[in-house]
């Protein structure tokens, strides 16, 4: 049984922990003790540490044959340090992993006033979170060569799943950039993304990328429109660009001044990746229902 090492062990990360759990042998870097019974749990072996501090990335040496790289850069900065010092740890490693998925993001295409995107078109990361992906990526292609890596990247866009949902911006009236001002956005369910995740592992080419994205082609007020329909609430407010600058919040905002549709033919014809959710309806149809009928049955 491969071993497989999962850096950051968030949601996407445990779900596809769940899909390996019985064909590898799992491994899980964690910052804190506490979450060691989760993983466990759920059949990972756990190792503390934490990609900020290079001292305590020494365990890293488990040699595994595989590593899933979901852990994000830090917050501030042009480059990702944690990166740099998880191929360090990995260099000291018995044996060099023999594949590698890294999960990026799709920012690093940077405004393509909603352009189709394939992964064949150059990098113009315009956000300081999409620089720091451009550089990891680099840095990770980098040590591949030199190390004989089979490096595979994943860039991904909005994940979203049923806890994964604008409900709380919709609530509270966030506003939403009119037509005229408004760009097209990309989702990918989460269960979803954990199936590309497996399936670049076993079947992504060496020094690829792949865009992992559903079939829907959305802007971003009809996306935020289809989950207030869908749970029979009043829809955002639309405003110009003008407005938006005062009352968005400057990371929201940011999302919101690049236009891109993603194509996944490549995930679709190389990874073989069938998605269960091609678009957001087919998770609304399944939950907004159910949920709509727990409301009613409250006591008022």
């Amino acid at each position: 049984m491969i071993r497989v090492l999962l850096i950051g062990c968030g949601d996407v990360a445990l779900r596809t922990a769940a899909l390996l759990k019985d064909r590898a042998r799992l491994y899980g870097l964690i910052r804190r003790g506490d979450e060691i019974p989760k993983l466990r749990a759920r059949g990972i072996v756990p190792i503390v540490g934490d990609l900020d501090r290079v001292g305590s990335l020494d365990r890293l040496r488990t040699a595994p044959f595989a590593v899933l790289h979901f852990a994000p850069p830090p917050s501030e900065g042009r480059d990702d340090p944690r990166t740099q010092r998880l191929i360090a740890a990995l260099a000291r490693a018995r044996i060099i992993p023999q594949r590698f998925v890294y999960l990026s993001t799709s920012g690093v295409y940077g405004d393509c006033a909603g352009a189709r995107v394939t992964e064949a078109r150059p990098r113009r990361a315009q956000t300081p979170r999409a620089r720091r992906r451009v550089a990891a990526e680099d840095r990770l292609r980098a040590w591949a060569r030199r190390s004989g890596v089979a490096l595979t990247i994943v860039r991904v866009p909005g994940i979203y799943a049923e806890t994964r949902l604008p409900l709380d911006r919709i609530r509270q009236g966030t506003p939403v950039l009119a037509e005229d001002d408004d760009v097209y956005t990309n989702h990918i369910h989460a269960d979803d993304l954990a199936r590309t995740a497996v399936a670049a592992l076993f079947r992504g080419r060496p020094s690829r990328a792949y865009n992992a994205a559903d079939d829907a082609e959305l802007k971003m007020a009809a996306w935020f429109d289809m989950v207030a329909d869908a749970f029979k609430l009043p829809r955002p407010p639309r405003v110009g660009w003008d407005e938006a600058e005062e009352r968005i919040a400057p990371i929201l905002l940011s999302f919101m001044s690049e236009s891109r549709r993603l194509t996944n033919v490549r995930m679709k014809r190389e990874l073989r990746v069938n998605l269960k959710y091609p678009t957001p309806h087919v998770l609304l149809n399944q939950i907004a229902p159910r949920e709509l009928k727990k409301q009613l049955a409250l006591p008022i």
